[in-house]
C-alpha cells in the first residue's frame, strides 16, 4: 500500500474510531420509538404503544423522557397522553399524563424540525433496582377518537 493510501485509511478509521465513541451515550440504557398511523383513521385511542424495558443490569437512579414527532397534518395546538408504567417484578404501577404543546397560538410549531417536528419531556424519574425490568403503555387521550399527524411516539430511559 502506497503511503499517500496508508494514511489516508488511518485518517478515516482514526475519524470513524473518534466519531463512534463521541456518538455513544452511555447512560442511555433504553431509547425505542413505536410507529403510529400518521394518515387515513390516524391514532386510535384504543390502539395503545407499548414498551418493555429488559432487566436492568445495577441498582440506580434513572430518569424517562417521552418522546414525539409529529407532522402539519396534527390539527391540534396540544397532544394529551397517559403513561401507564408496571415495575417487574415488585408490580409497583405508576400513572403519569403529559400535555405536548405542539404550536403556539398563532399555529407555529414548537418542535425541533421543518416538515416533521420533535417534541421531547421528561417523565419520571425512578430509582430502581437490579433485575427491574419495566412494562410501559401510552395512548392519547384526546378527545377524538382517531389522531392524524403523530409520525411516532418513544420512550427513553437513562441512568442519572
Amino acid at each position: 500500500m502506497s503511503r499517500k493510501k496508508h494514511s489516508l485509511f488511518f485518517l478515516v478509521m482514526s475519524l470513524t474510531v473518534a466519531l463512534f465513541f463521541c456518538s455513544c451515550n452511555r447512560k442511555t440504557i433504553y431509547s425505542h420509538y413505536e410507529h403510529t398511523p400518521v394518515d387515513g383513521w390516524g391514532w386510535e385511542q384504543i390502539d395503545t404503544l407499548y414498551f418493555d424495558i429488559p432487566s436492568l443490569a445495577q441498582d440506580g437512579a434513572y430518569s424517562e423522557e417521552i418522546g414525539l414527532r409529529c407532522n402539519t397534518s396534527y390539527p391540534f395546538q396540544e397532544l394529551a397522553l397517559i403513561i401507564l408504567q408496571e415495575v417487574l417484578p415488585e408490580g409497583r404501577q405508576l400513572c403519569d399524563t403529559v400535555t405536548f404543546r405542539i404550536t403556539d397560538d398563532n399555529g407555529f410549531y414548537q418542535g425541533q424540525g421543518v416538515y416533521h417536528y420533535h417534541y421531547s419531556m421528561p417523565l419520571s424519574d425512578l430509582i430502581l433496582h437490579k433485575g427491574d425490568s419495566l412494562h410501559v403503555a401510552v395512548c392519547h387521550i384526546m378527545r377524538r377518537k382517531n389522531v392524524t399527524g403523530i409520525a411516532d411516539v418513544g420512550l427513553t430511559l437513562q441512568r442519572k
